[in-house]
């Protein structure tokens, strides 16, 4: 796990322990108004890390539960945007064109560190942006424009996921606490997903997910999953 996911993951983990966190989703500018009946909507790869928890709570990355977990991933985002009568349209990467690729990663990078922003000063009260106020006014920049451009049309939908399962020994290690009276954590899933208007770069709608249950590796679980974080998506 490096640095940047490392540090969003921990944002996460404070969203699920903090007493007042808030789960609902938060719609941006006044686009969403206009938008067609039939958006098109570019499905950016979704970013899905799957990990077990050892037993002193370290994550260990696991390369075949997240190879999984994309498949069922993609699948019901799929399932769940064709049912919003939206055109699914799926991000290919530009092989063909090494500086397009790094433009394209670039956006992808920039969108999650502004979705840890959000996270961080949205959902944990203590920390809100007192220069924003009830606002949700959160962007990628014009930048975002070139995905319009390439692949006609407006919107782009991001998806980030964690979920993480304890191991035999952080059960063992769960129990042995239990006795004490002490509560240690297991595995959690959690994540964010965003729409982002391409034409001007804003983030029009956002909502995060939180579970303690869950199983991204299996899936029905996983279309649970994703049908729980787009249920407020506006399309």
């Amino acid at each position: 796990m490096n640095f940047r996911d490392r540090s969003l993951s921990l944002i996460l983990i404070a969203l699920a322990v903090a007493a007042c966190s808030q789960t609902k989703a938060f719609y941006g500018s006044e686009t969403l108004k206009s938008r067609p009946a039939e958006a098109r909507v570019l499905l950016m790869p979704p970013d899905i890390e799957l990990y077990e928890l050892t037993a002193g709570g370290m994550p260990d990355p696991k390369a075949d539960w997240t190879a999984t977990a994309r498949s069922h991933v993609a699948a019901a985002l799929r399932e769940e945007l064709v049912g919003k009568k939206a055109k699914l349209l799926v991000y290919e990467r530009p092989v063909d064109s090494p500086s397009k690729e790094y433009t394209h990663n670039q956006l992808i990078k920039l969108h999650e560190a502004v979705g840890a922003a959000i996270l961080r000063h949205k959902y944990i009260s203590s920390l809100a942006l007192p220069s924003k106020g009830d606002k949700f006014d959160w962007g990628l920049g014009r930048g975002a424009n070139v995905l319009s451009q390439e692949y006609d049309t407006q919107y782009a939908l991001f998806i980030y996921l964690r979920d993480s399962y304890a191991s035999a020994g952080r059960v063992a290690v769960i129990v042995g606490a239990a006795l004490f009276g002490v509560g240690v954590p297991g595995g959690r899933q959690v994540g964010f997903a965003s729409l982002v208007d391409l034409h001007g770069g804003e983030v029009v709608w956002f909502n995060r997910l939180e579970s303690a249950t869950g199983d991204l590796r299996s899936p029905e679980p996983a279309r649970k999953a994703v049908k729980e974080l787009l249920s407020d998506l506006p399309l």
